[in-house]
């Protein structure tokens, strides 16, 4: 969950979709575990939504696509971890509120995407 803390930077060149010049947020992984958990119970997003979330609160154009996924994935892994260990999920970060089990990201964790559909049903 260790990371350089959050950072912005002003694109030289287009970069995935984000123009040059765009002010660029990059997050860190206990930013992202921070801003999932204000997402209210039931409720979903898609990864996209919550980045221009992100951006929107650090006064930036976009929140980087290829940093934000990796670091949803390390919170994701963290909070399994977290799971495992105790059995609740009460003060994880609520990843499932983002990342969808059929997602490629969601087939490269290290457990079975079919819980994020289970926690999403817990919260429905």
């Amino acid at each position: 969950m260790k990371a350089k803390p959050p950072h912005h930077v002003i694109l030289d060149s287009d970069f995935a979709g984000i123009p040059k010049g765009s002010k660029l947020h990059i997050s860190c992984p206990i930013e992202v575990a921070a801003e999932l958990k204000t997402i209210p119970p039931g409720s979903t997003m898609s990864i996209q939504a919550f980045r221009r979330r992100l951006a929107e609160k650090n006064n930036s154009d976009a929140t980087c696509p290829v940093s934000t996924s990796l670091f949803l994935r390390i919170v994701a892994e963290y909070a399994w971890e977290e799971y495992s260990r105790t059995g609740s999920t009460q003060n994880v970060a609520p990843f499932w509120r983002v990342l969808e089990s059929h997602s490629p990201m969601a087939k490269k964790l290290s457990f079975d995407p079919v819980w994020i559909d289970l926690q999403r049903e817990l919260e429905s």
